[in-house]
């Protein structure tokens, strides 16, 4: 049975971002707010739980529907650890973090294969611009494995954490509650090749990077 944390918006109570950070600690998934949709998330270096993620969104390997599990980071300083970019991409990830925008970039070799796209050796990195995303990022300390909260067969994302919480309720450890969220998706921008690929139009706004649709 998931544990259910309604924290406030925008000043998240540090004893429930503490607790929910502890329950992904221990292996746990968990429902959370985002600055453009409810997300499923888990522990970055916790095989079993990602194994978990991708079979909650219909991701597993049996069914050959290959998808990104996205990095949530708090900032850019540990960038060099999973992605390689060049100085001109990375003047375009600040100039984009935090926001509504995901990134597809190149995946270092210290990147276990697990959470790279299984064929292409990417990965999809975020900044999300929501108190409560940071607030649990910065309890957990390293950024977390993450996809989009959209039930197996739904084409939206649910929006209300209590019914969240009821089409989850045996396997979710944890629901976080901080209201509705935006419900658009983010902007996808493929950065892996010489040059920036708008791949989706979402919340963030291609232009404002220098990017047309």
């Amino acid at each position: 049975m998931s544990q259910y944390f309604e924290v406030h918006p925008d000043n998240p109570q540090p004893r429930l971002i503490a607790l929910a950070a502890q329950i992904l600690h221990g292996g746990g998934i968990a429902a959370i707010p985002t600055d453009s949709s409810y997300a499923l998330v888990c522990h970055l270096d916790d095989k079993a739980a990602a194994q978990t993620l991708r079979r909650l969104r219909g991701f597993d390997d049996k069914s050959g529907n290959k998808h990104h599990l996205t990095r949530l980071c708090r900032d850019l300083s540990e960038l060099a650890s999973y992605a390689r970019v060049d100085n001109q991409q990375f003047r375009l990830l600040k100039l984009a973090t935090p926001g509504p925008y995901t990134f597809i970039l190149e995946a270092s070799r210290e990147v276990p294969r697990r959470v790279s796209h299984p064929s292409r050796r990417t990965i999809g990195l975020r900044v999300p611009d929501h108190a409560v995303t940071q607030a649990l990022l910065a309890a957990l300390g390293q950024p977390l494995l993450a996809t989009t909260l959209i039930p197996p067969g739904a084409e939206e994302p649910l929006n209300d954490p209590r019914e969240i919480r009821a089409h989850f309720e045996k396997r979710l450890q944890a629901v976080v509650d901080a209201g509705a969220c935006p419900m658009q998706p983010t902007t996808v921008i493929d950065l892996s090749g010489d040059e920036p690929v708008l791949v989706r139009r979402g919340r963030g706004d291609p232009a404002a990077l220098g990017l047309m649709g």
